[in-house]
């Protein structure tokens, strides 16, 4: 045995491990050992692994499983392994493959004996599944504080830009004219259902797997209760099975991401496309833009476009653990140690995407001048020439949309806009059409009708912002 590992196998893995060597006479080979282990990774669960390992033993105490002397050892033992871990003086061992090893044998360095212990009716697919639920609750609170300040920061764009009218797009082709703002808040209401199906999950993956042990739950007279309030979980899962084999929470975490990624992806595309020269309606600050090594004039939105590019890593984490749990049968296999890494570049990758995203929209700044120019083109007021036909002259909406049509035409071969055009040459195709047809064929004017719930008014969109900012803030 090495000099470290002698009795709880700290050191390298020559020897069988002392936390299952029982049944083993030799230590496993080097590629075993290399694939087997997963602390490289898991060390991020170190905080769950204490707090869950603590609610266990006062539990063990609490049923009598455990002597006071033995749970008072453990629990400064596990305060010590923390402080050690926060403090950096911890040294991990690939040898003891996990971060539940780890914190187990450095606990029997620390208090000996009593450590043993700790084991007592978990096992560590129940630890597992419990100190992953309780790091992506975290991890789910912290993504909704995020997604809460990019909603906020889009709010406030969407009250300080409620007038400022610009061309509404579909199939990327000017369409009606829209608010900037009601374009913001838009996104204001995506990211709101992102938070839904973040809280939904969060709701349904609040239930505790500890005291599962490996499958079958456990002969020792455990109270799961007491374990699942101390770890703020809503109750213990019904099913000993299903709490170790389970790891829905963490696909349904990563389907939600993905969908959150798309979200994140597509306003980094409109960013992008707005910041061009083409368009130019909105510029970003030297924060949130970079240059180029050979062109001194260029100004890229870069971080709009790795916001764009990230989300593939997302979604494809989704892919990779959903082809890792397609096959598996109950209960526990070591495939499912492949559950963590994805979650947790997910985690990583959407709280830097929302932090950048949130960043580049509360530093933009809309060009007013140039929207309004642009609001000039694409005859965007050829909808209220339709409605004010079917308003004023009784025309079937069908026929008011042919006749705009023709006007459209008329327009676009002269060279025109609609409210170009002369009565005349309107009567010519339409002889029912008056006047007061000018009246709707402003963008102000056009921006202004839409008054429908959820419509675009500035009025509307006042509104809508002041009750999403109660609603989401």
């Amino acid at each position: 045995m090495n000099e470290t590992g002698n009795r709880n196998g700290r050191g390298g893995g020559a020897s069988a491990n002392a936390m299952w060597g029982g049944r083993f006479a030799v230590g496993p080979a080097e590629a075993m050992e290399r694939i087997n282990a997963s602390i490289d990774f898991d060390r991020r669960l170190y905080r769950e692994d204490v707090e869950a390992s603590r609610a266990h033993a006062a539990m063990l105490v609490s049923q009598g499983i455990v002597s006071p002397e033995d749970g008072e050892a453990i629990r400064r033992g596990l305060d010590q392994v923390l402080q050690e871990i926060e403090s950096g003086d911890f040294v991990f061992s690939a040898a003891l493959e996990d971060i539940h090893m780890n914190v187990e044998a450095r606990l029997a360095e620390i208090v000996g004996a009593p450590a043993g212990r700790l084991h007592t009716a978990r096992s560590r697919n129940d630890q597992v599944a419990t100190d992953f639920r309780l790091w992506l609750r975290g991890a789910l609170d912290a993504l909704d504080g995020q997604l809460r300040d990019l909603q906020a920061a889009l709010i406030a764009q969407a009250e300080a830009e409620a007038d400022t009218a610009m061309p509404g797009y579909t199939h990327l082709q000017a369409a009606q004219p829209v608010t900037f703002g009601h374009h913001m808040l838009a996104y204001v209401e995506m990211f709101g259902r992102d938070r839904g199906r973040l809280a939904d999950c969060r709701a349904r993956l609040n239930e505790s797997p500890l005291g599962a042990a490996a499958l079958a739950g456990t002969s020792f007279p455990i109270d799961r209760s007491m374990t699942a309030a101390a770890l703020g979980f809503d109750r213990p899962m019904r099913n000993s099975l299903d709490a170790v084999s389970a790891r829905d929470f963490a696909l349904e975490f990563l389907a939600a991401g993905a969908i959150l990624a798309v979200h994140l992806s597509r306003l980094a595309e409109e960013l992008v496309v707005w910041c061009s020269q083409g368009f130019a309606f909105v510029r970003l600050s030297d924060a949130f833009t970079t240059g180029s090594s050979i062109m001194p004039q260029k100004k890229n939105p870069d971080a709009a476009e790795l916001v764009r590019g990230k989300a593939g890593r997302v979604i494809g984490d989704l892919n990779a653990l959903l082809v890792t749990m397609k096959g598996l049968p109950m209960a526990y296999g070591k495939d499912m140690q492949e559950d963590k890494e994805p979650v947790f570049d997910a985690v990583d990758t959407l709280g830097l995407c929302l932090l950048a995203t949130t960043g580049m929209i509360a530093d933009m700044t809309a060009d007013r001048a140039r929207l309004a120019a642009a609001c000039e083109a694409g005859f965007l007021t050829a909808t209220d020439l339709a409605d004010w036909l079917v308003r004023a002259a009784s025309l079937p909406f069908r026929e008011a949309h042919h006749v705009t049509g023709q006007l459209v035409r008329l327009a676009e071969e002269k060279g025109c806009d609609l409210a170009e055009l002369s009565l005349e040459e309107m009567i010519e195709v339409e002889p029912c059409i008056t006047h007061d047809v000018f009246s709707v064929l402003t963008v102000a004017r056009s921006v202004a009708s839409r008054t429908s719930y959820g419509g675009t008014a500035p009025e509307r969109v006042r509104a809508a912002a002041a009750e999403a900012r109660e609603r989401f803030l």
